[in-house]
């Protein structure tokens, strides 16, 4: 089975881990599926910790949550970014309350803190945001991967097997 016909959305803002945008971004298209860079502005390319660029093919703006499959947000510093544009934030709610995948991995729980999608739900993430999730409502263990209904969370980049591979699962393309 493929992802054909399927989409998924990848949130970008400066500073992004490479590895965590890039790993889904290339698996995704491999299993056929239509991938969008969603970012605060159309065109705009942003910069990754290592300076690989990444230019967003939509503007948060311009989408709406439930037009996506599944929606993920890469770590580093990229989410303390992304949340400072309420569209960005946005997008998340909206993907989440349509029952789409929602998908965050290292830093990016801090983009569900501020969506208000963790309060009772099981999450994982990279350990130094661990009072954020808790606070927000979370339940934190400390797992490669952890699925709570359509939300998919993980700690860093040695996790993206794991990570890749739930969200495969819940989109219909896994074991």
């Amino acid at each position: 089975m493929s992802l054909e016909g399927k989409t998924v959305f990848i949130l970008v803002e400066k500073i992004y881990e490479d590895l965590e945008l890039q790993y889904p971004r290339v698996r995704f298209l491999e299993a056929g599926a239509t991938v969008k860079i969603v970012g605060p502005q159309e065109g705009a390319t942003y910069e990754s910790k290592h300076g690989y660029p990444q230019k967003a093919d939509v503007a948060a703006k311009d989408v709406k949550g439930s037009d996506c499959d599944a929606l993920i947000i890469p770590g580093g510093y990229s989410p303390d970014h992304m949340r400072r544009t309420p569209d960005m934030v946005r997008v998340v709610q909206e993907a989440y309350d349509a029952g789409k995948v929602v998908a965050a991995i290292c830093h990016a729980g801090w983009m569900l803190c501020s969506a208000d999608i963790v309060r009772g739900r099981k999450v994982t993430g990279f350990f130094s945001i661990k009072d954020d999730l808790v606070h927000a409502g979370g339940e934190y263990v400390d797992e490669e991967c952890v699925v709570d209904g359509n939300l998919v969370t993980s700690r860093t980049p040695a996790d993206l097997p794991a990570f890749t591979k739930a969200i495969l699962k819940l989109l219909g393309d896994g074991e």
